[in-house]
């Protein structure tokens, strides 16, 4: 059988996305064949015995694709160094390790998606998708319209420039904002970050929904399977489930 490397096995066996494989080789939690993996090591997926985390690496046959409404308070990752909250005890009675596809920090709360489908995972978060994500947050104080303009024309944070986004006014009171954002990139607490430069403070930010997926009425804490539509409308073409 050809070999692939060692962050793709694992992303394809639902382990990890292919960026936390990579993070657990440099961490030293993989081994293969009674040896401590290094990045770069490629693998016989039927052959080598793989260990993560003390676990052996077994293929699952079944493919679970998952929406969750991550809390506030909840980091998205599967284990946090730190002790905080992980998504991964919300998802404890899935009959499959399935890990999160992108992030929501912890103040942010919403739609994530979870799999154990390393194809469909890649696949989402591939550049070249540039699927829209929907965001609802309040701000304060109320916005003004340089503000919004400033934002929607798109600004320079931490040295990249912004792409222009789509910015909704929503609801407005006499000391806040109600926004919805429709992003296509999604950098690390992107939103937070510009409402930061123009003088707003994020009350709340809450993300409704992924492309044509939405996260509806499904409550804090909960999850359920994605519709085979639902899949399709994320890839753009048939998932094998």
């Amino acid at each position: 059988m050809k070999k692939v490397r060692l962050q793709k096995m694992l992303s394809d066996y639902g382990i990890s996305s292919r960026r936390r494989a990579e993070d657990l080789i440099k961490e030293g939690k993989v081994s293969v064949n009674g040896r401590i993996a290094k990045l770069g090591d490629k693998v016989e997926p039927n052959k080598d015995k793989v260990i993560v985390n003390g676990k052996k690496v077994i293929k699952q046959s079944h493919k679970y694709y998952i929406m969750l409404h991550k809390p506030r308070g909840f980091v998205s990752t599967m284990e946090d160094e730190l002790s905080r909250k992980c998504v991964a005890g919300l998802v404890s009675d899935v009959p499959a390790r399935v890990y999160p596809i992108g992030r929501l920090d912890k103040d942010s709360e919403g739609l994530i998606l979870m799999t154990n489908d390393g194809e469909f995972a890649n696949s989402i978060m591939h550049p070249s998708k540039h699927i829209e994500k929907k965001y609802r947050v309040t701000v304060k104080p109320r916005i003004t319209e340089n503000q919004l303009v400033e934002m929607s024309a798109g600004m320079e944070i931490d040295g990249y420039m912004t792409q222009p986004t789509t910015i909704n006014v929503l609801k407005t009171g006499n000391d806040r904002t109600v926004l919805e954002f429709i992003l296509k990139e999604g950098r690390n607490r992107q939103i937070r970050k510009m409402c930061e430069k123009v003088g707003l403070k994020v009350a709340r930010l809450k993300r409704i929904a992924i492309g044509r997926v939405k996260l509806g009425m499904l409550q804090p804490g909960e999850w359920r399977e994605l519709t085979s539509e639902e899949v399709k409308m994320l890839v753009g073409s048939r998932v094998r489930r």
